[in-house]
């Protein structure tokens, strides 16, 4: 019996140290992105990244995929190191500056509206890639898993947890009626994950298994 119980419990401490290691931040990841302002769009759109304070940003380009051809109609190569607050917001240029609050840099990024997608790439390959809308049977997807939602003009789409990225835009991002260019969630804030419940659940299973020897 105890030779099984420590099975048991080595077996989810290595599932939960897995896990863990998912929920850790690798690399930068789109946080959040809004493309339909109420009326113009010059000057309000934007697209933020989440990563490392101080890990260099050279090399990284961002795309806009339009999702009828699946052709790059915007690309932007960035330059330079994430803020010390892991938050680096790439605002629109209204031809003469632009209204994104907190704003790190300042291009011409008028992203379309769904269904669309917008990409992430490094030296590497793709770092991470969303993709909004509702996609037709002929459209093109680059997101991950399925489509994030298309809000309302005004709203923005946020990953609800900057830290925790699964590899489904419909599950790692919902809608911000309010946009938050400069903020995201607290690490705090966050859920406890997985691997916590189950290796919480492991240890109560091994008492259990001892209170009934």
């Amino acid at each position: 019996m105890k030779t099984a119980c420590l099975k048991y419990f080595v077996s989810c401490s290595i599932f939960s140290a897995v896990l863990a290691g998912s929920y850790a931040q690798a690399a930068p990841v789109i946080s959040e992105l809004f493309y339909d302002a109420s009326g113009s769009d010059a000057g309000l759109v934007f697209l933020e990244l989440f990563g490392s304070p101080g890990e260099s940003l050279d090399g990284l380009v961002v795309e806009g995929i339009n999702g009828g051809t699946g052709d790059v109609y915007s690309s932007l190569a960035l330059s330079g190191v994430m803020p010390g607050d892991g938050v680096f917001v790439i605002g629109d240029d209204s031809g003469g500056g632009t209204s994104v609050a907190n704003a790190d840099l300042v291009a011409d990024i008028d992203y379309q509206n769904g269904p669309d997608s917008v990409v992430l790439r490094g030296l590497s390959g793709v770092l991470d890639a969303v993709g909004y809308g509702v996609f037709g049977v002929n459209d093109i997807f680059a997101g991950e898993g399925g489509a994030a939602p298309d809000p309302s003009a005004g709203s923005s789409i946020a990953r609800l947890n900057a830290l925790f990225d699964t590899g489904d835009n419909s599950v790692d991002f919902s809608v911000l009626d309010t946009p938050t260019p400069g903020s995201v969630p607290s690490v705090s804030a966050v859920p406890l994950p997985a691997s916590a419940w189950l290796l919480g659940s492991g240890l109560m299973t091994l008492v259990s298994l001892r209170r009934n020897r």
